[in-house]
């Protein structure tokens, strides 16, 4: 398929100098994240382009690689229309199609949509003498979820079982997800009377486990300890749950 963007993405696209500068992403994406129910033949991503100046758009699905461009992408999905122009104040959309390849069919697989935004040069007139325009790239997680997986992905954050591990590091909480389903963790820690030990974020993977450190904690917490977590659903909204240690 031939793309109409040639640009390294993330970079800027230097018109003149530095003095004048466009540093914000017109076009926005409606939602966090994109859930896709196997049965569906295809799913809409709306967009809406809230800047003042007409701006050209490029998508694409890529496997979990960052650095991933149009060109290389081996995701089994098509989007169309994949390149577009957006007028000020309007909205696209986009069509985004399995095209079937054989995945996992008792667990969510996750890929991610990439949307670059080219903005069009102003106007002589308007231009000042010095000008920096941006290329932007916003990315947001996919989730392909099968039809026969047992379960709801809105108690999958219930079912995450915690505990206190050691390792190379230190002290760290590993996570466990029995489920079918991802749990996007936006922040995690122990709470141990009146006294938080925090970690990172990171996204749990179905029926895997994952270790977050805890560099503040040196000892043991006690047996009334709690987890208490942030973890972000399929409407992009944070759920905060506090669950008891396993032993």
């Amino acid at each position: 398929m031939a793309y109409l963007i040639s640009i390294r993405y993330g970079m800027a696209v230097v018109l003149m100098s530095m003095v004048c500068c466009q540093v914000s992403a017109s076009v926005v994406i409606t939602g966090t994240r994109l859930i896709y129910p196997a049965k569906e033949a295809e799913i809409t991503v709306t967009l809406d382009n809230n800047g003042a100046l007409p701006v050209l758009v490029q998508t694409w699905v890529d496997s979990g690689d960052p650095n991933s461009s149009p060109t290389h992408s081996t995701a089994p999905f098509l989007l169309t229309p994949p390149v577009f122009r957006m007028d000020p104040n309007q909205g696209q959309s986009v069509r985004l199609m399995f095209t079937g390849a054989s995945l996992p069919e008792d667990k969510e697989s996750v890929y991610y949509f990439n949307l670059l935004e080219v903005p069009t040069a102003p106007a002589a007139a308007d231009t000042p003498v010095n000008l920096l325009q941006m290329a932007f790239r916003s990315r947001i997680k996919i989730f392909y979820r099968p039809e026969t997986l047992s379960g709801n992905a809105s108690d999958a954050i219930d079912q995450v079982q915690w505990r206190i591990i050691r390792q190379a590091g230190g002290l760290a909480l590993e996570g466990h997800n029995p489920t079918a389903f991802y749990v996007t963790v936006a922040k995690v820690g122990v709470v141990d009377g009146k006294q938080r030990f925090m970690a990172g974020s990171e996204m749990l993977a179905p029926k895997s486990k994952h270790s977050f450190a805890l560099p503040t904690l040196k000892n043991l917490p006690g047996p009334q300890a709690l987890v208490e977590l942030s973890a972000i659903n399929d409407y992009g909204a944070d759920v905060l749950v506090k669950r008891p240690l396993t032993p």
